[in-house]
């Protein structure tokens, strides 16, 4: 019987975890600012696509803008860009998200990830991370069981792809029927080996999700195994279980962890909208939230925030920050100087980059929420907070 045991394919060796892209995230917010910028690419990766076509209009209108030396240094990181697309990706991935810098303090980062990334391309003064938050935001991980009558096989899903594997085989017990046991002695022995086989899944499932700290668990397999599974499971762990989808023996482990996927989805998208909810209920009742772009970007500069809730439609126009005191608003022109130091230090920004990297470096939950004609009208994004502000900003 083989049991406890842990296997890595290639694909698995390769899958990058949660705890993996919360990492790489807080070093890209992290990344200290030079004089030449940073190079954010995200490529959807598919066989057959030419990468190489993928920003020629992006291309272009950067050229437009740039200056010599900053072309210069732009061009030798995107060659470095272009070389890692080109000869660094594996075939099993299907986004892959690089960012890079030249001049005299480079900076290179190659990720890959086998869920699809949007084609971007900009050149900030820092990393643009948003698309690694809606990564981490819609994937993140689950438990999956997949049980059979001939075997159970227990998934940790990171990201979208299998990251560990643990199964328990039941042993083939009817070939000692009619030699050394009674058919009595076999029925006997066959249901102990199956209460000790549900009980011996339930104590793998049980420390999986509690050293991972997971959330959502997902059943696989055939009906009635999948039916007498969760009634055998402890109440906290049933609690967790978000969906039960049909497998077979002969279903392959990818097929399973593809089919479990949308319903995982469908969970965070469902627990976005509560979010959202929550939100819009705390702002009727004047309780502890903010709404809108100034009042959300200030209550996470002051360090208020508790939930950050962004529509992914939400695009609140051209910005400028203050690089001496932070301070940041949407508007069309640059000041003469920042309202709040009088620093003349003003600087293009992306408003919506700015509200998630300080949401990220508080370590703040993030829900990112599609299609909310309710959070739309709040001006697209608000956060919970964990005390009262003290100024209105309204919700502009």
């Amino acid at each position: 019987m083989q049991t406890h045991q842990e296997v890595s394919s290639g694909a698995v060796a390769h899958a990058m975890e949660l705890e993996q892209l919360r990492s790489h995230i807080r070093r890209l917010i992290t990344l200290e600012e030079d004089e030449q910028p940073v190079v954010s690419c995200y490529a959807h990766h598919a066989a057959g696509r030419d990468g190489s076509l993928l920003f020629e209009r992006r291309l272009d209108a950067i050229h437009k803008v740039l200056g010599r030396q900053e072309l210069d240094h732009f061009d030798e990181a995107y060659r470095r860009i272009q070389g890692y697309l080109a000869t660094e990706v594996r075939t099993t991935t299907r986004g892959v998200a690089v960012f890079a810098r030249a001049g005299a303090r480079p900076f290179f980062l190659g990720l890959q990830f086998q869920v699809p990334l949007p084609d971007r391309l900009s050149v900030n003064s820092t990393p643009d991370i948003y698309h690694l938050v809606e990564l981490k935001d819609t994937y993140h991980r689950y438990v999956v069981v997949i049980s059979t009558e001939e075997s159970a096989r227990i998934l940790e899903v990171n990201l979208g792809a299998m990251t560990r594997e643990v199964w328990a085989k039941r042993p083939e017990l009817r070939e000692r029927v009619g030699m050394d046991w009674t058919h009595e002695h076999y029925q006997t022995h066959r249901r102990n080996r199956k209460e000790a086989f549900y009980n011996e899944k339930i104590e793998i499932i049980e420390k999986l999700m509690s050293a991972g700290g997971h959330t959502h668990l997902i059943l696989a397999g055939s009906p009635s195994m999948t039916a007498r599974l969760r009634a055998s499971l402890p109440s906290h762990l049933q609690a967790k279980v978000v969906d039960v989808v049909p497998a077979t023996s002969s279903t392959r482990v990818v097929d399973v962890v593809e089919s479990t996927l949308s319903s995982f989805i469908e969970r965070e998208q469902r627990e976005s909208r509560d979010a959202v909810a929550e939100l819009a209920s705390a702002v009727r009742r004047g309780a502890l939230a903010a709404a809108g772009t100034a009042a959300t970007y200030e209550s996470l500069r002051r360090g208020q925030g508790d939930l950050l809730v962004m529509a992914r439609e939400f695009e609140p126009g051209p910005a400028w920050t203050c690089g001496h005191c932070g301070w940041a608003k949407v508007m069309p022109a640059r000041r003469d100087h920042c309202p709040e130091c009088h620093s003349r230090d003003l600087q293009p920004a992306n408003m919506k980059e700015l509200i998630v990297k300080l949401a990220e470096r508080q370590s703040l939950e993030v829900e990112l929420v599609q299609h909310s004609d309710v959070l739309m009208g709040l001006g697209g994004v608000g956060c919970l907070l964990r005390w009262e502000m003290t100024v209105d900003l309204g919700g502009s």
